[in-house]
């Protein structure tokens, strides 16, 4: 039977009083743009949820491949009963996808509400993940030079509809290798929203600080990619993506992972490699042999890739460029990009002026391409204290953005309405 209203039942376990309005908003959206699932379609679908379709498990619980009978395969996440972060997660991933739409982000088909049992069913990747070829050595040879800067491209232009051209500003947080889908073409599909944040255009800075306890368990989640300004102090800007960005372009042009990196023993991680070869001149030897025989031209360009990952790696996140600059980047000739500085990194020094200021490509832009974050020595700081693995340090004379506080959206005279965290 169907359910009166299956997203009353969605948030009715997180359901209070001051979430009225968000639950009034999402029947709207619900009734307006989105499909509910019968709970025994996604049972038939699946087979019953059976392990040999897991594709995966995460915070929120698992993920299961299934295929409908009109022959469409479809994703299902699962909401697990016992995961806290995941109820999190779950909601926050449902409203901010209900209301996302481009060809390089995941398309959300819909909801399902059974009981207790609460999920998402998405369009079907035939690839699956990035990661799973990537990090394969049986599979990367899979991903040619072609299909990874296409790869490099397709995620820079999703990441400024996320930042600049959607209705709200939209801060992934969770920008990696596992989280960007390969459909059947290749082409990639950021994923997974479970951790993003929202900005409304109206504001300058939010200046509240990030628990402690969420950034050491999204630091748990995505160690490697985290900007280290995010790590140190929990400031959030659309410069920590930027610099997630900037990992997984170098994870594609070597092959090797940040997080677990091992091929120099004088060095701590990928960053730090990259930085050693390309400052000696060794650009080269940072390529995947698993891309050889590669002509001159390809080899031009991923030289340009790695200036251009290092530049969105940077220490300083108003040193990194906005991502509408990146694909601005990604379509010129090699050798007309400025130097990159030293990447953040676990003990790497560095230190400016409060001179620089960031570039921006657009004044329709979200808050945090006006206010870089500062991760100078902040000993007042629960998150400093006990998350300050960086030795990076700089100045600046910006603002400082950061998740846990979140002021209601204006409504856009144009458009659909934000939506609020």
């Amino acid at each position: 039977m169907k359910p009166k209203s299956f997203l009353s039942n969605l948030l009715k376990p997180f359901k209070s009083e001051k979430d009225t309005s968000k639950e009034e908003d999402l029947e709207k959206l619900a009734a307006q743009e989105q499909k509910q699932f019968y709970y025994e379609t996604l049972v038939t679908a699946t087979k019953d949820f059976h392990f040999s379709n897991k594709l995966g498990e995460g915070g929120f619980g698992p993920v299961f491949k299934g295929k409908l009978e009109d022959g469409r395969e479809i994703a299902v996440k699962k909401l697990s009963h016992s995961s806290r972060q995941g109820k999190k997660e779950f909601m926050n991933e449902a409203k901010l996808l209900a209301r996302v739409q481009h060809k390089n982000i995941v398309s959300l088909l819909g909801f399902c509400t059974h009981g207790v049992e609460k999920l998402l069913v998405y369009e079907y990747l035939p690839h699956e993940s990035l990661d799973k070829f990537l990090f394969n050595s049986k599979r990367r040879d899979e991903l040619d030079w072609k299909r990874r800067y296409d790869v490099i491209a397709g995620v820079a232009r999703g990441m400024v509809y996320l930042h600049e051209d959607c209705h709200i500003c939209i801060i992934h947080r969770d920008i990696k290798a596992s989280n960007i889908l390969l459909d059947d073409k290749w082409a990639p599909k950021i994923a997974d929203f479970g951790m993003a944040r929202l900005y409304p255009e109206d504001e300058t800075h939010v200046n509240t600080r990030v628990a402690e306890q969420e950034l050491i368990y999204i630091s748990g989640c995505n160690s490697g990619y985290m900007a280290p300004e995010y790590v140190m102090h929990g400031n959030l800007s659309a410069k920590a993506d930027v610099f997630s960005f900037g990992v997984v372009v170098l994870e594609l042009i070597s092959g090797q992972k940040n997080s677990s990196f091992n091929r120099d023993p004088d060095v701590s991680c990928l960053l730090e490699w990259v930085w050693k070869l390309y400052k000696t001149g060794r650009s080269a030897e940072i390529i995947d042999p698993a891309l050889a025989p590669l002509g001159e031209s390809s080899v031009e360009q991923i030289k340009m890739c790695i200036q251009i990952g290092l530049l969105c790696c940077q220490a300083g996140p108003s040193l990194r460029p906005p991502m509408r600059r990146v694909v601005v980047l990604l379509s010129k000739k090699p050798g007309s990009l400025e130097e990159p500085q030293r990447p953040g990194y676990p003990g790497s020094r560095y230190r400016r002026t409060s001179g620089a200021s960031s570039q921006t490509s657009s004044s329709r832009s979200c808050p945090t391409h006006k206010a870089a974050a500062s991760f100078a020595s902040n000993p007042g700081s629960s998150s400093g204290s006990s998350l300050n693995t960086y030795g990076s340090t700089f100045n600046t004379n910006t603002n400082t953005v950061s998740t846990s506080s979140i002021t209601s959206p204006i409504p856009r005279p144009h458009g659909k309405e934000p939506i609020q965290e």
